[in-house]
C-alpha cells in the first residue's frame, strides 16, 4: 500500500486515471485548473490511455463529454463556478439522455461581485437537473468518490457531479493512500453500454417527445434516482471489500447522546468536528452529521438520526434567496412529518470564502437557546 502527499486536485486526477476514461474534455478555470493540468500530463506522458480534448469553453467541454458518452465510452470533465453555469443547458441534456458522465466541480462562489473563493452556490444552483451530487471532505474521499461515481453512474444511467471545496481542498496537501490499478480495475469493470451511437445499428439520443412520453421519461429518471440507493450501497460495500475504506450516504460524529447537532457538507466538516470536541470539553453535548450524498437526498436515514434530537443547526454555504439555505430545505423536508421534530435552525455559515473558525461554532452552540427557528440566520 503506497501513500503520498498530494493536492486535492491531484488526488482527483489520480482517481480519474484509475477509472480509465477514454475521453477527457475540459477548460481551465480557477480553482479547478490543477485537475485538468495533471490529467493532460498523464495523457501526454502515456500514463493514461485517453483522448484529451482541448476546447474553447466549458460549454464545449460538457458537449464533448456528452458526445463521447453517446458514442459509448467513459467520459470525464471538470469545472468550477461560472464554468458550471455555462454548462447548464447541456447538463440537462446529459441527464435526460441517461448518460453516465462524471464531472468534478471545485466549488467556488458565483458573481457578481467577482470572487474566486469557495462556497456551494455553483453546484446547488444545479441541484434539480437530474445529476447525482456528492460532497467530499478530504482528498482521499475525493479520489475514492471518483471511482465510486463511475461505478454508480454506469449502473443507474444517470450522471454524477462530485464536489470538492475550491482551495480548501483543491489546493491543500494531504496524505493519500494510492490504490493500485489492479485494485481499481477489480472494483470498476470496463464500461459496456447497451445503447450507443453505432453506424451498424443506428440509434439516436434526445429525439422530440410528445407530452405523455416526455412525462414518463422524467418519471423514469425519478424512479432511477430513488433506486440508486441500492446501487450506492452496493458500491460502498464493494469499495470496502476492495480497499478497506468505508463510506456511507452520511457520516455521524458524537451523535448518540447529542442534544445539539450541526449538519454540513464539504471540507468545512473538519472544522465543525474540532468544534464538537471543544464543546464536549465544555460539557455541551454536541454532535455532527456530515452529508455526502445530496442527490439522491438520504431523507429516511437523516430522519432516523435526527428525529429525537433537541436542536439541529443546518450550516449552509449557499442560499436560495427568498427561501432558505438549500441544505436546510432538505433537512426540514426529511423531518416534516415527525410529531416531535427538533428545533431546526437555518444558518448561512459562509459565502464567498468567508472564514469559519472553531470559536464561531462554539459560540453558536452556546447561544442556541436565543436563536429563532423561523428566521434565516446570518453571521456577523
Amino acid at each position: 500500500m503506497n501513500k503520498d502527499m498530494m493536492l486535492g486536485s491531484e488526488a482527483v486526477a489520480l482517481g480519474v486515471k484509475l477509472s480509465r476514461p477514454k475521453v477527457i474534455s475540459a477548460y481551465p478555470i480557477t480553482p479547478q485548473t490543477h485537475i485538468i493540468e495533471k490529467l493532460s500530463e498523464m495523457v501526454d506522458g502515456g500514463e493514461l490511455d485517453a483522448s484529451f480534448i482541448r476546447v474553447e469553453s466549458e460549454l464545449s467541454a460538457i458537449s464533448a463529454a456528452l458526445g463521447a458518452s453517446q458514442a459509448g465510452v467513459r467520459a470525464f470533465t471538470a469545472t468550477s463556478s461560472h464554468g458550471l453555469a455555462l454548462m447548464h443547458e447541456i447538463l440537462h441534456w446529459i441527464a435526460g439522455s441517461r448518460l453516465p458522465v462524471v464531472l468534478v466541480n471545485a466549488n467556488r462562489a458565483i458573481g457578481s461581485p467577482w470572487n474566486i473563493w469557495t462556497d456551494q452556490s455553483d453546484s446547488m444552483s444545479q441541484r434539480d437537473l437530474g445529476w447525482m451530487q456528492v460532497y467530499c471532505e478530504t482528498a482521499q474521499e475525493a479520489l475514492d468518490t471518483v471511482l465510486q461515481a463511475f461505478y454508480v453512474a454506469e449502473k443507474v444511467l444517470l450522471p454524477i457531479m462530485v464536489m470538492i471545496d475550491g482551495f480548501i481542498l483543491s489546493h491543500t496537501l494531504e496524505e493519500v493512500i494510492i490504490p493500485s490499478q489492479e485494485q481499481a480495475d477489480k472494483f470498476l469493470p470496463p464500461y459496456k453500454p447497451e445503447y450507443f451511437l453505432d453506424v451498424d445499428n443506428p440509434l439516436s439520443f434526445g429525439n422530440a417527445a410528445k407530452g405523455d412520453v416526455f412525462y414518463h421519461l422524467r418519471e423514469d429518471m425519478q424512479c432511477s434516482m430513488e433506486a440508486s440507493f441500492g446501487v450506492i450501497r452496493e458500491a460502498h460495500n464493494r469499495f470496502d471489500e476492495a480497499f478497506g475504506r468505508k463510506y456511507d450516504f452520511v457520516e455521524g460524529y458524537c451523535l448518540d447522546d447529542a442534544e445539539i447537532v450541526f449538519v454540513i457538507a464539504g471540507a468545512l466538516t473538519g472544522t465543525i468536528r474540532v468544534a464538537v470536541d471543544k464543546l464536549r470539553d465544555l460539557g455541551i453535548k454536541a454532535g455532527l452529521l456530515k452529508i455526502r450524498y445530496f442527490r439522491p437526498f438520504p431523507a429516511d436515514i437523516i430522519k432516523e438520526l435526527l428525529k429525537t434530537k433537541e436542536h439541529v443547526i443546518v450550516l449552509n454555504r449557499s442560499v436560495s434567496f427568498g427561501s432558505a439555505g438549500q441544505l436546510t430545505q432538505e433537512v426540514k423536508n426529511a423531518l416534516y412529518y415527525e410529531p416531535n421534530k427538533p428545533n431546526i435552525y437555518d444558518y448561512i455559515l459562509s459565502l464567498g470564502g468567508k472564514d469559519v473558525f472553531v470559536e464561531d461554532i462554539v459560540n453558536l452552540a452556546k447561544d442556541v437557546g436565543n436563536l429563532k427557528t423561523s428566521k434565516m440566520l446570518w453571521r456577523e
